[in-house]
């Protein structure tokens, strides 16, 4: 698929930036070889937004008035977020459900564009975001509208609408007959023909990830459960587990959801939390799976024998789980062991934009070593995005790559919580942050 993120961005209406400049560096992080190096400088085309030459410039460095000095600082690639929800904000305001009902299109759109600017305010200049949570392709619209200079955000890939089997992920009420109804979050599909309309209608519709539920809590209206929901449980006596995940398709729908999203070059994405739906997805051509809290050994080894990426957004397991949440740290890190590719996500928007360094800070918490949590913050999530079908390459600085870049105050190999502080940004070659503060109008 010809992917609609890698347009050029505008050139800005400062003439000095419309010509390549260099950015230097003392400590910068490489994100392939996972080290740090010294001494390297990056020369940028602030017009193409690339980075066209890299020199290890070394003591007898010249520096220009037009360069970028980042000495005593430590420089990354721009961060990405694989797992976000622009049109969301944190539960602990309001609801799910609360927000799709009685937040109006324009109060939303409002708010994905402040969240899409604190994102790249905290480094982020990247967003995967898997889902519109009800606003059907306007994440497209939003994506089209960073490109061409209109708003300040991260790059982003969306899903627009996600797909699910029939009433498999719909917010459910008791008051459907004449009362409120709730904007419709996916696009319902079931057997074959109707798996293959949907995917390509995705596609068609603009989405550069292809998102499908493998499995999710079906019976709400049987067992409305103990999570944010319009209206509290009647269930006098719940069974022990009232409200499982369950899956909602067959191994032959999965395939061909994921058949038909290689057909258009689109990766794909699947949301899972039960063993078998991650084993399913990942037999069925899933890219990634996303979330999988209980996955156990063998099912991380079907990940791995598939090249499945895991992205395990335990920020959200942070708040959701509690005394299990330290299980889930043990799981992330046996996965790390056993080799497996993982990116961080952590379902950002059901908590603060702007809060997405906790994914890389529970990365750290869970045993993964530093290099490999930067390298996963950063390359992988390239990867997750869909690697070279992305058409455009970041995560890491090399010449051809975007010139997307981070400045850190403080030194991540001394202080994991540095990387809470930014204090330079940009992104495609222009710059939208720099000594802490924000330069844009």
């Amino acid at each position: 698929m010809s992917c609609t993120c890698c347009t050029q961005p505008p050139k800005s209406a400062n003439s000095s930036e419309k010509d390549p400049f260099y950015v230097h560096t003392s400590t910068v992080f490489d994100s392939l070889s996972c080290q740090f190096l010294t001494d390297v400088s990056f020369k940028v085309d602030p017009t193409t937004g690339l980075i066209t030459q890299v020199l290890h410039s070394g003591s007898d460095l010249q520096v220009s008035s037009t360069d970028i000095d980042l000495r005593g600082k430590i420089v990354m690639p721009g961060f990405v977020d694989a797992h976000t929800h622009i049109f969301l904000h944190s539960y602990d305001e309001a609801d799910n459900a609360k927000q799709k009902r009685d937040e109006s299109f324009v109060e939303r759109v409002i708010r994905a564009t402040n969240h899409c600017r604190t994102a790249l305010m905290a480094g982020y200049t990247t967003y995967r975001d898997l889902g519109s949570e009800g606003m059907q392709e306007a994440d497209a619209n939003f994506r089209d509208a960073i490109n061409r200079g209109i708003a300040v955000g991260p790059r982003l890939f969306v899903a627009t609408k996600v797909l699910a089997s029939v009433a498999g992920i719909k917010t459910h009420t008791e008051n459907t007959i004449g009362g409120t109804r709730m904007p419709v979050t996916s696009e319902e599909c079931d057997g074959e023909d109707e798996i293959r309309k949907a995917v390509r209608r995705r596609i068609g519709l603009g989405c550069d990830v292809v998102k499908f539920f493998a499995d999710y809590r079906k019976r709400i209206m049987r067992y409305p459960p103990a999570i944010p929901h319009p209206y509290v449980s009647s269930v006098m006596f719940p069974p022990e587990n009232p409200n499982p995940d369950v899956v909602l398709y067959t191994q032959k729908e999965m395939n061909v959801i994921c058949e038909e999203a290689r057909n258009a070059d689109c990766p794909v994405a699947a949301h899972c939390a039960t063993n078998r739906g991650a084993v399913m997805a990942a037999r069925a051509g899933a890219n990634t799976i996303e979330h999988a809290f209980w996955c156990n050994t063998d099912t991380l080894a079907v990940l791995k024998e598939n090249h499945c990426i895991l992205v395990p957004t335990l920020t959200i397991a942070e708040r959701l789980y509690g005394p299990k949440f330290p299980g889930l740290l043990a799981k992330t890190h046996e996965a790390w062991k056993m080799g497996l590719i993982q990116a961080c996500g952590g379902d950002t928007g059901t908590f603060n934009h702007g809060e997405n360094v906790r994914e890389a800070e529970l990365f750290l918490e869970a045993g993964i070593p530093l290099e490999d949590t930067l390298r996963s913050l950063t390359y992988h999530g390239w990867l997750a995005s869909g690697g070279d079908q992305c058409g455009r390459k970041f995560g890491w600085l090399a010449e051809g790559t975007a010139a997307d870049m981070v400045a850190l105050d403080e030194d991540p190999r001394q202080n994991p919580k540095a990387l809470r502080h930014v204090s330079f940004v940009m992104k495609d070659g222009r710059v939208y942050k720099k000594d802490g503060k924000q330069i844009f109008n």
